[in-house]
């Protein structure tokens, strides 16, 4: 799958695209089938690399995994094997995809003890995992690090209840407490919770499985202690990334691109964001439809001041949608603030942009203004290098919308993300081909 995408830009598409199951959902859903033996169907999982390597660990867990259909898998996880967590090709596994880092929770909470490799994943500046561990200390659990190993364990002989305040509402970090508490002996209030629609869809599968959990939604979640879950069926969420990056897409191409079963309810402010740039989108039901434009024009605030899109934690927009905002941006009538205020070195693939001809101010690592262009002058095909999974998407869209062929490289990280990217947008008319 390694290699790199040649792309011949500046034509306009049209047609449908059906956003793919929700990444990030998958990683946390996928880890809850280790807290019961009994069987858990899972739907709309998507087909891309990070969860397919979740699949294969779950796997080598002895986690029983039945393909049913595309993105229909059953689990059942009746005889893990323990000892392989201890092991090093779990060390090796593991330390290659940060969702794994959710497996902690499940197995504390049924095991009683977990180990974790230093996980890995993205370049997009530090990310923590003190919430996770100062959540499950706060449980019962004793925490150490090895740090020759580079190794975290867990363990508890008993997890109980309690009030936790946690330091930033971070989303795996919720899921993963909650994944304890669900199992816990008693109350325990989660205070500062994330409440991201992903984080929703798993408290509702853990409810149908016999979990008590109220508050969901909110920043407060309240978890009553049962002592054993059950089996259950879910479907995913479509991918709210993937739509935000198909609305950026038509935008730039100036194409008619209706956008499939996008479960409008769940997709918060991100619709509104991207009306913000001028883009004009309709709600068709339950799909998104996005009339082809000639251009697009940026509305400035009430008082006349340059417009700002920032991110922010649920029901904030999502920072794995800016690096297409700011794509998106180089092209409309007037200018644009981007500040990525939850993630550093996130904006550091402007350069690659600033190559294709767009006009970007990087102020420093969180902001960048973008003066628009106005479809007056395309942007250049060039070749690139992908950084991290969102940012080589927003490169994609950025060469879709160029004059002449772009090469982009390392594409392994969009397909860590993004199912089938090429043969998807080849459906709708793009000139994409692997190299």
């Amino acid at each position: 799958m390694d290699g790199a995408f040649e792309i011949r830009g500046g034509k306009r598409l049209s047609g449908e695209i059906t956003p793919q199951g929700a990444k990030n959902e998958a990683l946390q859903i996928l880890c809850a089938v280790l807290l019961t033996e009994d069987e858990v169907r899972i739907d709309n999982i998507p087909d891309i690399k990070d969860v397919n390597k979740l699949i294969e660990i779950l796997q080598d867990f002895n986690v029983k995994v039945t393909k049913n259909g595309k993105g229909d898998y059953t689990f059942k996880a009746d005889e893990v094997n323990f000892d392989y967590i201890k092991s090093k090709e779990f060390k090796k596994d593991g330390a290659k995809l940060r969702g794994s880092v959710m497996i902690l929770g499940p197995m504390l909470a049924r095991f009683g003890e977990a180990y974790l490799p230093t996980p890995g994943g993205d370049k997009i500046g530090r990310r923590r995992l003190d919430t996770h561990f100062q959540g499950f200390v706060e449980l019962g659990a004793e925490f150490s690090y090895d740090e020759e190993e580079a190794f975290y364990s867990l363990r508890a002989k008993e997890l109980t209840g309690k009030f936790i305040l946690l330091e930033e509402a971070s989303v795996t970090g919720t899921a993963n407490i909650v994944m304890a508490a669900v199992l816990a002996k008693g109350k325990t209030r989660i205070y500062n919770a994330a409440c991201e629609p992903y984080l929703q869809q798993l408290c509702k599968m853990l409810n149908r499985m016999g979990a008590n959990i109220t508050g969901i939604g909110s920043n407060l979640i309240t978890i009553e202690g049962v002592d054993k879950l059950h089996g259950t069926e879910h479907t995913m969420l479509p991918d709210m990334v993937e739509i935000g990056s198909w609305i950026g897409l038509a935008a730039m191409t100036k194409s008619e691109i209706t956008i499939k079963n996008v479960n409008w309810n769940q997709l918060g402010v991100i619709p509104n964001t991207f009306r913000k740039l001028g883009i004009e989108l309709e709600q068709r039901g339950d799909d998104i439809y996005i009339p082809s434009q000639e251009n697009y024009k940026v509305q400035k605030f009430i008082d006349g001041s340059i417009l700002t899109v920032s991110d922010a934690p649920w029901p904030g927009f999502t920072p794995d949608l800016l690096s297409i905002i700011l794509v998106v941006a180089t092209q409309a009538k007037g200018s644009v603030l981007i500040h990525q205020k939850m993630f550093e070195s996130r904006l550091f693939f402007v350069d690659k942009l600033i190559d294709m001809g767009a006009q970007i101010i990087l102020c420093d690592p969180h902001r960048a203004t973008v003066i628009g262009m106005n479809q007056e002058t395309p942007l250049r095909g060039t070749t690139m290098v992908s950084p991290d999974i969102r940012a080589g998407n927003a490169l994609l869209i950025a060469a879709l919308s160029a004059e002449g062929k772009s090469v982009i490289q390392n594409i392994e990280q969009i397909d860590r993300g993004y199912e089938n990217i090429d043969e998807r947008l080849r459906a709708i008319g793009a000139d994409i081909r692997r190299i």
